[in-house]
């Protein structure tokens, strides 16, 4: 829906917190300063926060074919997450490779250590999604970076899709997360294939996961996804999670 509607749902579900998709009229390449003034004003007009920037990928940053382009698109974003006010980007960037053995795996470092100087440089976290590998082997592969701007945005619908325990994962990752979406799924085959559900229809045992949230000391947002979500089922996951976190 057009970003004006956007924001008035927002207001009248009393969210405080809003996950803004940098494509369109809102990518980097299109928003002039004074359109980025105009949208901060949005924001607060309607009482709303911009948490984090999501940069959608077509591929991942391990596949050499228009690489430079991604990685320009993912500076650009950095640089307006931090003239909106969040100073975060979500992404996904692709499986992380277990060693450095991996074909990917120079692709990958290579690409994520010029965004972690440019994040470095603009005052800028890239939070990298979780889901296609396990949280040990993430951990693992962030480790080899000397870098505060890379973290992790926890997604539990995606690890249980990937077959990984959510609840673990979370206290194996609890020093890298800093934003989290709020992604349901139900096993719909003995294959393990998952489906995504509204919160709290799914597999996961969100009062587990409260739980492990608590425990990491875990104080930033839970952004339900809307983008396979109609506005009726936003709306049933926003006061499902009221009722499990208060």
């Amino acid at each position: 829906m057009p970003f004006r509607q956007v924001l008035t749902q927002a207001h009248k579900l009393k969210t405080s917190a809003l996950e803004i998709e940098a494509v369109g009229d809102i990518s980097p390449a299109q928003l002039t300063a004074s359109g980025r003034r105009e949208l901060r004003h949005l924001l607060k007009s309607h009482d709303v926060d911009a948490v984090a920037l999501l940069a959608p990928l077509r591929r991942g940053l391990d596949v050499a074919d228009g690489l430079d382009r991604r990685v320009d698109y993912l500076k650009q974003t950095l640089t307006l997450s931090f003239d909106l006010g969040p100073r975060l980007v979500v992404v996904s960037i692709g499986k992380a490779p277990e060693d450095d053995k991996d074909p990917r795996y120079p692709l990958l470092r290579g690409a994520l250590e010029d965004l972690s100087r440019h994040g470095d440089r603009v005052g800028a976290r890239l939070a990298l999604e979780t889901g296609l590998e396990s949280a040990d082997t993430l951990k693992a592969f962030l480790s080899g970076f000397d870098t505060g701007s890379l973290a992790v945005c926890y997604n539990p619908g995606a690890l249980l899709a990937g077959g990984f325990n959510v609840y673990e994962g979370l206290r194996t990752l609890h020093d890298r997360v800093i934003h989290a979406h709020a992604r349901d799924a139900r096993l719909v085959s003995v294959m393990g294939r998952a489906q995504e559900v509204p919160v709290g229809h799914g597999d996961i045992d969100w009062l587990q996961l409260a739980g492990a949230f608590e425990e990491i000391d875990y104080r930033g947002c839970l952004i339900v996804d809307g983008d396979k979500l109609g506005t009726a089922e936003v709306s049933a996951s926003v006061a499902f999670l009221r009722r499990i976190f208060g």
